[in-house]
């Protein structure tokens, strides 16, 4: 089991956002309350029936200070293909898996920063 964040810097008002998911519920939820991260903020499928915002798979959208903190406390690095190729895994969508595959092997995807070799892969 592992939580992971992206290296996304989406703008929103003056904080860089990125999203931080896991491989199940409760360990989200672990983190995002180690961290500081309140569950209102929890976004999920609609008709889950857990509160939250409406998104297309359970994450949380969490500033850079945040990510700091989660990958201090063990989250995995990943780069922005991590979110669609955790969510592909998740259903079996092996074409999806291949293409991001090809995607990174081609550079894309990269972080800005190199990983901490500390730091495991992806799945």
């Amino acid at each position: 089991m592992a939580v992971y964040v992206d290296n996304a810097k989406h703008p929103f008002g003056r904080l860089l956002m990125c999203h931080m998911w896991a491989d199940n519920r409760e360990e989200l939820f672990a983190m995002a309350d180690h961290i500081g991260v309140q569950r209102k903020w929890f976004q999920r499928p609609a008709g889950l029936g857990v509160a939250g915002m409406d998104a297309s798979w359970e994450h949380f959208d969490i500033a850079q200070s945040k990510r700091v903190l989660a990958v201090a406390a063990g989250a995995i690095e990943t780069d922005k293909y991590g979110p669609s190729e955790h969510t592909a895994r998740l259903k079996g969508d092996l074409k999806t898996i291949e293409t991001i595959a090809q995607l990174r092997a081609k550079g894309f995807g990269a972080s800005t920063r190199p990983a901490d070799p500390k730091q495991g892969a992806l799945l």
